[in-house]
Protein backbone atom coordinates (compact mmCIF):
# COMPACT_ATOMS: atom_id res chain seq x y z
CA UNK A 1 0.00 0.00 0.00
CA UNK A 2 1.59 3.27 -1.15
CA UNK A 3 1.08 6.12 1.30
CA UNK A 4 -0.97 9.09 0.12
CA UNK A 5 0.76 12.40 1.03
CA UNK A 6 -2.61 14.09 1.58
CA UNK A 7 -2.88 12.19 4.87
CA UNK A 8 -0.32 14.69 6.16
CA UNK A 9 -3.20 17.16 6.36
CA UNK A 10 -4.58 15.21 9.30
CA UNK A 11 -1.21 15.01 11.05
CA UNK A 12 -0.63 18.75 10.70
CA UNK A 13 -4.14 19.65 11.81
CA UNK A 14 -4.11 17.35 14.83
CA UNK A 15 -0.76 18.83 15.86
CA UNK A 16 -2.50 22.20 16.02
CA UNK A 17 -0.92 23.56 12.84
CA UNK A 18 -3.30 25.72 10.80
CA UNK A 19 -2.35 24.15 7.49
CA UNK A 20 -4.80 23.13 4.81
CA UNK A 21 -5.06 22.90 1.06
CA UNK A 22 -7.34 24.50 -1.49
CA UNK A 23 -8.87 22.41 -4.23
CA UNK A 24 -9.22 24.03 -7.65
CA UNK A 25 -12.40 22.55 -9.12
CA UNK A 26 -12.13 23.60 -12.74
CA UNK A 27 -11.41 22.24 -16.18
CA UNK A 28 -10.59 25.65 -17.66
CA UNK A 29 -7.10 25.78 -19.21
CA UNK A 30 -6.36 29.31 -17.99
CA UNK A 31 -7.38 28.37 -14.45
CA UNK A 32 -5.30 25.18 -14.50
CA UNK A 33 -2.28 27.08 -15.79
CA UNK A 34 -2.67 29.79 -13.15
CA UNK A 35 -2.96 27.23 -10.34
CA UNK A 36 0.12 25.35 -11.50
CA UNK A 37 2.21 28.46 -12.15
CA UNK A 38 1.35 29.87 -8.74
CA UNK A 39 2.24 26.51 -7.18
CA UNK A 40 5.56 26.54 -8.98
CA UNK A 41 6.33 30.05 -7.74
CA UNK A 42 5.76 28.90 -4.14
CA UNK A 43 7.22 25.41 -4.64
CA UNK A 44 3.84 24.33 -3.26
CA UNK A 45 1.68 21.28 -3.76
CA UNK A 46 -1.41 21.66 -5.94
CA UNK A 47 -4.79 19.90 -5.78
CA UNK A 48 -6.98 19.99 -8.88
CA UNK A 49 -10.35 18.25 -9.02
CA UNK A 50 -12.80 17.38 -11.73
CA UNK A 51 -16.48 16.97 -10.92
CA UNK A 52 -18.63 14.07 -12.07
CA UNK A 53 -20.53 16.26 -14.51
CA UNK A 54 -17.34 17.75 -15.98
CA UNK A 55 -15.62 14.48 -16.79
CA UNK A 56 -17.06 10.99 -16.84
CA UNK A 57 -16.80 7.79 -18.87
CA UNK A 58 -18.89 9.46 -21.58
CA UNK A 59 -16.98 12.74 -21.60
CA UNK A 60 -19.16 14.95 -19.39
CA UNK A 61 -19.86 18.53 -20.43
CA UNK A 62 -16.16 19.14 -21.15
CA UNK A 63 -15.93 16.19 -23.55
CA UNK A 64 -13.14 14.69 -21.42
CA UNK A 65 -12.95 11.34 -19.68
CA UNK A 66 -11.03 11.24 -16.38
CA UNK A 67 -7.94 10.01 -18.26
CA UNK A 68 -8.32 12.83 -20.78
CA UNK A 69 -8.55 15.32 -17.91
CA UNK A 70 -5.43 13.90 -16.27
CA UNK A 71 -3.47 14.12 -19.53
CA UNK A 72 -4.81 17.64 -20.10
CA UNK A 73 -3.57 18.79 -16.69
CA UNK A 74 -0.25 16.97 -17.08
CA UNK A 75 0.38 18.59 -20.46
CA UNK A 76 0.02 22.04 -18.88
CA UNK A 77 2.20 20.97 -15.94
CA UNK A 78 4.94 19.73 -18.28
CA UNK A 79 4.77 22.90 -20.38
CA UNK A 80 5.51 25.08 -17.35
CA UNK A 81 7.87 22.50 -15.78
CA UNK A 82 5.80 22.00 -12.65
CA UNK A 83 6.98 19.24 -10.32
CA UNK A 84 4.25 16.64 -10.82
CA UNK A 85 5.26 14.89 -7.58
CA UNK A 86 3.44 17.78 -5.92
CA UNK A 87 0.33 17.50 -8.10
CA UNK A 88 -2.76 15.74 -6.74
CA UNK A 89 -5.83 14.98 -8.82
CA UNK A 90 -9.24 14.48 -7.27
CA UNK A 91 -12.69 13.38 -8.35
CA UNK A 92 -15.51 15.47 -6.91
CA UNK A 93 -19.13 14.36 -6.32
CA UNK A 94 -18.42 10.90 -7.72
CA UNK A 95 -21.60 8.89 -7.62
CA UNK A 96 -24.94 8.76 -9.45
CA UNK A 97 -25.10 12.56 -9.84
CA UNK A 98 -25.84 12.58 -13.56
CA UNK A 99 -27.99 9.45 -13.56
CA UNK A 100 -30.70 10.42 -11.07
CA UNK A 101 -33.33 9.72 -13.74
CA UNK A 102 -32.42 6.02 -13.56
CA UNK A 103 -33.25 3.34 -11.02
CA UNK A 104 -30.79 2.58 -8.23
CA UNK A 105 -29.50 -0.52 -10.01
CA UNK A 106 -28.88 1.34 -13.27
CA UNK A 107 -27.57 4.55 -11.71
CA UNK A 108 -25.17 2.76 -9.38
CA UNK A 109 -23.85 0.63 -12.23
CA UNK A 110 -22.99 3.82 -14.10
CA UNK A 111 -21.50 5.34 -10.94
CA UNK A 112 -19.34 2.24 -10.47
CA UNK A 113 -17.93 2.60 -13.97
CA UNK A 114 -17.33 6.29 -13.25
CA UNK A 115 -15.33 5.48 -10.10
CA UNK A 116 -13.32 2.85 -11.97
CA UNK A 117 -12.36 5.38 -14.63
CA UNK A 118 -11.12 7.86 -12.02
CA UNK A 119 -9.09 5.25 -10.12
CA UNK A 120 -7.67 3.73 -13.32
CA UNK A 121 -6.57 7.19 -14.42
CA UNK A 122 -4.61 7.60 -11.17
CA UNK A 123 -6.80 10.08 -9.28
CA UNK A 124 -5.82 9.85 -5.61
CA UNK A 125 -8.51 11.88 -3.84
CA UNK A 126 -12.02 10.58 -4.24
CA UNK A 127 -15.12 12.35 -2.96
CA UNK A 128 -17.91 9.77 -2.85
CA UNK A 129 -21.28 11.51 -3.11
CA UNK A 130 -24.41 9.37 -3.04
CA UNK A 131 -26.66 12.00 -1.47
CA UNK A 132 -29.06 12.40 -4.39
CA UNK A 133 -32.41 10.68 -4.91
CA UNK A 134 -32.70 8.17 -7.74
CA UNK A 135 -35.72 7.26 -9.85
CA UNK A 136 -37.03 4.58 -7.50
CA UNK A 137 -36.45 6.59 -4.29
CA UNK A 138 -39.56 8.05 -2.69
CA UNK A 139 -39.55 11.79 -3.62
CA UNK A 140 -41.51 12.63 -0.47
CA UNK A 141 -38.90 11.19 1.90
CA UNK A 142 -35.35 12.37 2.52
CA UNK A 143 -32.72 9.75 1.79
CA UNK A 144 -31.66 8.05 4.98
CA UNK A 145 -28.07 8.03 6.17
CA UNK A 146 -28.21 4.26 5.82
CA UNK A 147 -29.11 4.41 2.12
CA UNK A 148 -26.49 7.07 1.38
CA UNK A 149 -23.78 5.20 3.29
CA UNK A 150 -24.68 1.81 1.81
CA UNK A 151 -24.37 3.22 -1.70
CA UNK A 152 -21.17 5.01 -0.74
CA UNK A 153 -19.59 1.86 0.67
CA UNK A 154 -20.51 -0.01 -2.51
CA UNK A 155 -18.63 2.59 -4.58
CA UNK A 156 -15.67 2.51 -2.19
CA UNK A 157 -15.51 -1.25 -2.69
CA UNK A 158 -15.48 -0.71 -6.45
CA UNK A 159 -12.71 1.85 -6.04
CA UNK A 160 -10.60 -0.47 -3.88
CA UNK A 161 -10.87 -3.31 -6.39
CA UNK A 162 -9.95 -0.93 -9.20
CA UNK A 163 -6.93 0.25 -7.20
CA UNK A 164 -5.74 -3.34 -6.71
CA UNK A 165 -5.97 -3.85 -10.47
CA UNK A 166 -4.06 -0.62 -11.02
CA UNK A 167 -1.25 -1.84 -8.75
CA UNK A 168 -0.70 -4.82 -11.04
CA UNK A 169 0.14 -2.40 -13.86
CA UNK A 170 1.64 0.41 -11.77
CA UNK A 171 3.19 -0.93 -8.54
CA UNK A 172 4.01 2.61 -7.36
CA UNK A 173 0.42 3.87 -7.72
CA UNK A 174 -0.65 5.97 -4.72
CA UNK A 175 -3.55 4.62 -2.67
CA UNK A 176 -6.63 6.85 -2.91
CA UNK A 177 -7.95 8.76 0.07
CA UNK A 178 -11.68 9.22 0.45
CA UNK A 179 -13.99 12.05 1.37
CA UNK A 180 -17.47 11.15 2.57
CA UNK A 181 -20.51 13.14 3.63
CA UNK A 182 -24.11 13.54 2.65
CA UNK A 183 -24.54 17.22 3.50
CA UNK A 184 -23.14 18.48 0.23
CA UNK A 185 -23.96 21.74 -1.61
CA UNK A 186 -25.48 21.16 -5.03
CA UNK A 187 -22.71 20.65 -7.61
CA UNK A 188 -22.50 23.79 -9.73
CA UNK A 189 -24.28 26.00 -7.19
CA UNK A 190 -27.64 26.44 -5.52
CA UNK A 191 -30.76 27.02 -7.61
CA UNK A 192 -33.19 28.59 -5.15
CA UNK A 193 -31.48 31.93 -4.57
CA UNK A 194 -31.99 31.44 -0.84
CA UNK A 195 -29.71 33.17 1.66
CA UNK A 196 -30.66 30.76 4.45
CA UNK A 197 -27.93 28.22 5.06
CA UNK A 198 -28.06 25.82 7.98
CA UNK A 199 -24.84 24.75 9.66
CA UNK A 200 -24.53 20.96 9.85
CA UNK A 201 -25.77 19.69 13.20
CA UNK A 202 -23.22 17.81 15.27
CA UNK A 203 -25.69 14.94 15.66
CA UNK A 204 -26.00 14.63 11.88
CA UNK A 205 -22.23 14.79 11.39
CA UNK A 206 -21.64 12.03 13.95
CA UNK A 207 -24.40 9.86 12.51
CA UNK A 208 -22.89 10.24 9.05
CA UNK A 209 -19.47 9.09 10.25
CA UNK A 210 -20.84 6.16 12.24
CA UNK A 211 -23.19 4.98 9.50
CA UNK A 212 -20.50 5.16 6.83
CA UNK A 213 -18.08 3.30 9.10
CA UNK A 214 -20.62 0.52 9.71
CA UNK A 215 -21.30 0.16 5.99
CA UNK A 216 -17.59 0.15 5.14
CA UNK A 217 -16.99 -2.55 7.74
CA UNK A 218 -19.89 -4.64 6.43
CA UNK A 219 -18.20 -4.53 3.00
CA UNK A 220 -14.86 -5.61 4.52
CA UNK A 221 -13.32 -2.20 3.82
CA UNK A 222 -11.19 -1.66 6.92
CA UNK A 223 -8.19 -0.50 4.88
CA UNK A 224 -10.36 1.84 2.84
CA UNK A 225 -11.90 3.27 6.02
CA UNK A 226 -8.40 4.03 7.30
CA UNK A 227 -8.01 6.19 4.20
CA UNK A 228 -11.20 8.18 4.76
CA UNK A 229 -9.62 11.51 5.65
CA UNK A 230 -12.48 13.99 5.47
CA UNK A 231 -16.17 14.63 5.85
CA UNK A 232 -18.06 17.25 3.85
CA UNK A 233 -20.05 19.51 6.14
CA UNK A 234 -21.92 22.77 5.76
CA UNK A 235 -20.23 25.40 7.97
CA UNK A 236 -22.75 28.05 6.92
CA UNK A 237 -21.24 29.32 3.68
CA UNK A 238 -22.35 29.36 0.05
CA UNK A 239 -21.52 31.31 -3.07
CA UNK A 240 -24.39 33.12 -4.78
CA UNK A 241 -25.23 35.85 -7.31
CA UNK A 242 -24.10 38.61 -4.97
CA UNK A 243 -20.89 36.95 -3.83
CA UNK A 244 -21.34 34.68 -0.86
CA UNK A 245 -22.81 34.06 2.54
CA UNK A 246 -19.77 34.91 4.69
CA UNK A 247 -18.37 32.50 7.23
CA UNK A 248 -19.51 33.12 10.79
CA UNK A 249 -17.26 31.03 12.98
CA UNK A 250 -19.37 31.73 16.07
CA UNK A 251 -22.38 30.05 14.44
CA UNK A 252 -20.23 27.07 13.41
CA UNK A 253 -18.38 26.66 16.73
CA UNK A 254 -20.34 23.64 17.97
CA UNK A 255 -19.73 21.85 14.68
CA UNK A 256 -16.07 22.73 14.32
CA UNK A 257 -15.28 21.71 17.89
CA UNK A 258 -16.79 18.28 17.20
CA UNK A 259 -14.00 17.31 14.80
CA UNK A 260 -11.62 17.16 17.78
CA UNK A 261 -13.16 13.85 18.82
CA UNK A 262 -12.03 12.23 15.54
CA UNK A 263 -8.22 11.91 15.41
CA UNK A 264 -8.21 10.62 11.83
CA UNK A 265 -10.64 13.07 10.22
CA UNK A 266 -10.78 16.65 8.99
CA UNK A 267 -13.59 18.64 7.44
CA UNK A 268 -13.91 19.49 3.75
CA UNK A 269 -15.70 22.73 2.87
CA UNK A 270 -17.43 23.21 -0.47
CA UNK A 271 -18.49 26.52 -2.04
CA UNK A 272 -15.84 28.58 -0.27
CA UNK A 273 -15.78 30.99 -3.23
CA UNK A 274 -15.65 34.75 -2.55
CA UNK A 275 -14.95 34.45 1.17
CA UNK A 276 -12.35 36.96 2.35
CA UNK A 277 -8.87 35.62 2.87
CA UNK A 278 -9.38 36.15 6.60
CA UNK A 279 -12.56 34.07 6.59
CA UNK A 280 -10.75 31.38 4.60
CA UNK A 281 -7.99 31.38 7.19
CA UNK A 282 -10.59 30.99 9.96
CA UNK A 283 -12.08 27.99 8.15
CA UNK A 284 -8.69 26.28 8.11
CA UNK A 285 -8.08 27.20 11.74
CA UNK A 286 -11.44 25.63 12.60
CA UNK A 287 -10.58 22.26 11.06
CA UNK A 288 -12.06 22.79 7.59
CA UNK A 289 -8.73 21.97 6.05
CA UNK A 290 -9.80 21.35 2.45
CA UNK A 291 -11.29 24.40 0.75
CA UNK A 292 -13.10 23.78 -2.53
CA UNK A 293 -13.15 26.67 -4.99
CA UNK A 294 -14.38 26.83 -8.57
CA UNK A 295 -16.62 29.70 -9.70
CA UNK A 296 -14.36 32.34 -8.11
CA UNK A 297 -11.50 31.20 -10.33
CA UNK A 298 -13.45 31.24 -13.57
CA UNK A 299 -15.13 34.49 -12.50
CA UNK A 300 -11.67 36.09 -12.28
CA UNK A 301 -10.83 34.70 -15.72
CA UNK A 302 -14.12 36.05 -17.12
CA UNK A 303 -13.38 39.47 -15.60
CA UNK A 304 -9.99 39.47 -17.33
CA UNK A 305 -11.53 38.49 -20.66
CA UNK A 306 -14.17 41.22 -20.39
CA UNK A 307 -11.48 43.76 -19.55
CA UNK A 308 -9.43 42.68 -22.56
CA UNK A 309 -12.55 42.82 -24.76
CA UNK A 310 -13.13 46.41 -23.62
CA UNK A 311 -9.53 47.26 -24.48
CA UNK A 312 -9.97 45.60 -27.88
CA UNK A 313 -13.08 47.69 -28.57
CA UNK A 314 -11.17 50.89 -27.82
CA UNK A 315 -8.23 49.89 -30.03
CA UNK A 316 -10.25 48.74 -33.02
CA UNK A 317 -12.98 51.37 -32.97
CA UNK A 318 -13.90 52.05 -36.63
CA UNK A 319 -10.74 50.30 -37.83
CA UNK A 320 -10.62 47.70 -40.56
CA UNK A 321 -9.84 44.86 -38.14
CA UNK A 322 -12.37 42.20 -37.23
CA UNK A 323 -12.91 42.38 -33.46
CA UNK A 324 -13.59 39.22 -31.45
CA UNK A 325 -16.95 40.43 -30.13
CA UNK A 326 -16.30 38.11 -27.19
CA UNK A 327 -19.01 39.48 -24.90
CA UNK A 328 -21.61 39.47 -27.66
CA UNK A 329 -20.80 35.90 -28.75
CA UNK A 330 -20.94 34.68 -25.16
CA UNK A 331 -24.35 36.29 -24.64
CA UNK A 332 -25.62 34.79 -27.90
CA UNK A 333 -24.57 31.29 -26.84
CA UNK A 334 -26.09 31.68 -23.38
CA UNK A 335 -29.40 32.77 -24.89
CA UNK A 336 -29.35 30.00 -27.49
CA UNK A 337 -28.86 27.35 -24.83
CA UNK A 338 -30.13 28.35 -21.39
CA UNK A 339 -29.74 24.91 -19.80
CA UNK A 340 -26.77 25.96 -17.67
CA UNK A 341 -28.28 29.12 -16.16
CA UNK A 342 -32.08 29.30 -16.28
CA UNK A 343 -32.56 27.33 -13.03
CA UNK A 344 -29.96 29.43 -11.24
CA UNK A 345 -30.77 32.99 -12.25
CA UNK A 346 -34.00 34.68 -11.22
CA UNK A 347 -35.49 38.13 -11.95
CA UNK A 348 -36.74 40.35 -14.76
CA UNK A 349 -35.08 40.65 -18.17
CA UNK A 350 -32.65 43.35 -17.05
CA UNK A 351 -31.63 41.37 -13.97
CA UNK A 352 -31.16 38.20 -16.03
CA UNK A 353 -29.03 40.05 -18.58
CA UNK A 354 -26.78 41.38 -15.83
CA UNK A 355 -26.55 37.98 -14.14
CA UNK A 356 -25.66 36.16 -17.35
CA UNK A 357 -22.63 38.41 -17.71
CA UNK A 358 -21.61 39.31 -14.19
CA UNK A 359 -23.15 36.98 -11.60
CA UNK A 360 -20.70 35.73 -8.99
CA UNK A 361 -22.23 32.27 -9.39
CA UNK A 362 -20.59 32.39 -12.85
CA UNK A 363 -22.65 30.18 -15.08
CA UNK A 364 -20.52 31.54 -17.95
CA UNK A 365 -17.98 28.85 -17.14
CA UNK A 366 -20.14 26.15 -18.67
CA UNK A 367 -19.99 27.88 -22.06
CA UNK A 368 -16.22 28.35 -22.24
CA UNK A 369 -15.50 24.89 -23.79
CA UNK A 370 -17.80 25.65 -26.76
CA UNK A 371 -15.91 25.94 -30.02
CA UNK A 372 -17.51 29.30 -30.85
CA UNK A 373 -16.35 30.73 -27.52
CA UNK A 374 -12.88 29.25 -27.84
CA UNK A 375 -12.56 30.77 -31.31
CA UNK A 376 -13.59 34.23 -30.18
CA UNK A 377 -11.09 34.09 -27.30
CA UNK A 378 -8.37 33.10 -29.79
CA UNK A 379 -9.31 36.09 -31.94
CA UNK A 380 -9.27 38.40 -28.92
CA UNK A 381 -5.80 37.23 -27.87
CA UNK A 382 -4.47 37.39 -31.43
CA UNK A 383 -5.76 40.92 -31.97
CA UNK A 384 -4.22 42.23 -28.74
CA UNK A 385 -0.90 40.49 -29.37
CA UNK A 386 -0.84 42.11 -32.79
CA UNK A 387 -1.39 45.67 -31.59
CA UNK A 388 -0.04 45.53 -28.06
CA UNK A 389 -1.93 46.92 -25.08
CA UNK A 390 -1.33 50.61 -24.30
CA UNK A 391 -0.56 51.12 -20.62
CA UNK A 392 -3.23 53.78 -20.33
CA UNK A 393 -5.91 51.26 -21.34
CA UNK A 394 -4.39 48.58 -19.12
CA UNK A 395 -4.53 51.00 -16.21
CA UNK A 396 -8.17 51.77 -16.97
CA UNK A 397 -9.42 48.20 -17.22
CA UNK A 398 -6.90 46.08 -15.26
CA UNK A 399 -5.29 48.42 -12.70
CA UNK A 400 -3.76 45.67 -10.53
CA UNK A 401 -2.11 44.06 -13.52
CA UNK A 402 -1.06 47.50 -14.81
CA UNK A 403 0.93 48.07 -11.63
CA UNK A 404 2.58 44.65 -11.95
CA UNK A 405 3.49 45.32 -15.58
CA UNK A 406 4.91 48.72 -14.66
CA UNK A 407 6.99 47.13 -11.88
CA UNK A 408 8.29 44.41 -14.20
CA UNK A 409 6.54 41.57 -12.35
CA UNK A 410 4.55 40.32 -15.36
CA UNK A 411 4.65 40.85 -19.11
CA UNK A 412 2.17 43.07 -20.90
CA UNK A 413 0.77 40.10 -22.74
CA UNK A 414 -2.97 39.29 -22.82
CA UNK A 415 -2.61 35.70 -21.66
CA UNK A 416 -0.16 36.66 -18.91
CA UNK A 417 -2.70 39.24 -17.75
CA UNK A 418 -5.48 36.63 -17.62
CA UNK A 419 -3.30 34.23 -15.61
CA UNK A 420 -2.29 36.95 -13.17
CA UNK A 421 -5.90 38.04 -12.61
CA UNK A 422 -6.78 34.45 -11.63
CA UNK A 423 -3.75 34.41 -9.31
CA UNK A 424 -5.27 37.32 -7.38
CA UNK A 425 -7.94 34.89 -6.20
CA UNK A 426 -5.51 32.01 -5.68
CA UNK A 427 -3.41 34.19 -3.36
CA UNK A 428 -6.34 34.48 -0.93
CA UNK A 429 -6.38 30.70 -0.63
CA UNK A 430 -2.63 30.40 -0.23
CA UNK A 431 -2.81 32.97 2.57
CA UNK A 432 -5.47 30.84 4.26
CA UNK A 433 -3.97 27.37 3.78
CA UNK A 434 -0.21 27.91 3.99
CA UNK A 435 -0.06 24.74 1.93
CA UNK A 436 3.53 25.33 0.89
CA UNK A 437 4.32 23.96 4.35
CA UNK A 438 2.33 20.76 3.76
CA UNK A 439 4.80 18.83 1.59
Amino acid sequence: MNHNPLKKLIIKQKQGQTIGIYSACSANPYVIEAVLKRGKQDDSCVLIESTANQCDQNGGYTGMTPLDFKNFVLSIAHNIQFNTQKLFLGGDHLGPLTWTHLTEKEAMQNAAILIQHYINAGFTKIHIDTSMRLKDDDPAICLSNQTIARRGAYLANVAEKAYQQLLLKEPSAIAPVYIIGSEVPIPGGATSGSTEIQVTKVKDFKETVETFKECFMSEGLQEAWDRVIGVVVQPGIEENDNGCIPYNRKQATTLTQAIGAYPNLIFEGHSTDYQTKYALRQLVEDGIAILKVGPALTFAMREALFALANIENELFYQEDIQPSNFKEVLEKEMLKNNNYWHKHYHGNELQLRIKRKFSFSDRCRYYMPMSSIEQTIETLIKNLKRTGIPLCLLSQYMPIQYTKVKEGMINNDPEALIIDRIMNTIDDYLYATKQQELI
